[in-house]
């Protein structure tokens, strides 16, 4: 599916500033590990708290359901491993890095989550510590995090999404076609609202192109200056500092989505 983007235009005034926070040098913030996701393949929690209420494209939520596979959502838990196209998803997603994590390794950590602060503002953070990938490979791991930070301080139901990033060593599991944690169907990152507006990171998708060396290395690139550090600002429920989907342009959503079925591992 062909999709338009638009570059959305907004006051410098409109837009906060990005939170110093406590590790503005180093893109994985200490924290949030209150909880952790037992050593697992393709699992998820139950819904959990996210500690106050945020507005993504006019739906409100204040839980989440944390996934294994290096993404949270919201309508419900998420087993998938191969990572699907969040542009034509009707799932609502937010992920730093979609792909096949395996905790399950000797070697691997595990995912962990919770709720802290940072730069002063409450804020549910989900880390992916050096983590491996299917089927319980730690030859090569992977280090990143998810912070979903309350902004109602500027307006209510806004917050900040950050993408944080580690070493990022694989891009694919093997039951998605990657060897050795490369090749394949390869990782993506993004957000949708699984309606009409989606994004996903330049290189999404695009093997070799996220992982260390890459030439939309993860740990390297920024939105905002910050090598390894992805941030979106959501106002009013839009994200405004990125060019995101015209909501017409998936108003055919729907179409094809039976064909994502056939992505799924059978174990």
């Amino acid at each position: 599916m062909q999709t338009t983007v638009r570059s959305i235009l907004v006051a410098t005034a409109l837009l906060a500033a990005p939170l110093a926070g406590p590790a503005q040098a180093q893109a994985i913030v200490p924290g949030f590990d209150s909880f952790t996701l037992p050593a697992n393949d393709d699992g998820s929690t139950a819904s959990v708290a996210l500690g106050f209420s945020f507005n993504f494209y006019g739906s409100s939520y204040s839980s989440a359901f944390v996934n294994n596979n290096g993404n949270i959502t919201f309508d419900s838990a998420l087993s998938t491993f191969t990572p699907f196209p969040l542009l034509t998803t009707n799932r609502v997603i937010i992920a730093p890095f979609f792909a096949d994590v395996d905790t399950r390794g000797a070697g691997s950590g595990i995912v962990s989550y919770g709720i802290g602060t940072f730069g002063g503002q409450p804020t549910f953070g989900v880390n992916w510590p050096e983590v491996g990938y299917f089927s319980g490979r730690v030859d090569k791991l992977n280090d990143f995090q998810l912070l979903l930070v309350d902004r109602s301080d500027i307006g209510a139901g806004d917050a900040d999404i950050y993408f944080n990033y580690g070493a990022m060593q694989w891009e694919t599991g093997e039951a998605s076609n990657g060897t050795n944690g490369l090749g394949g169907s390869c990782a993506r990152a993004g957000f949708s609202n699984g309606i009409n507006v989606a994004y996903e990171l330049a290189g999404s998708a695009t093997c070799s192109a996220l992982i260390d060396g890459g030439a939309n290395a993860l740990n390297t690139a920024s939105n905002i200056g910050a090598p390894g550090r992805q941030l979106f600002q959501v106002r009013n429920g839009t994200v405004v500092n990125v060019a995101v989907p015209e909501p017409a342009s998936l108003a055919l959503l729907g179409l094809g989505l039976a064909a994502l079925g056939a992505a799924r591992r059978r174990r």
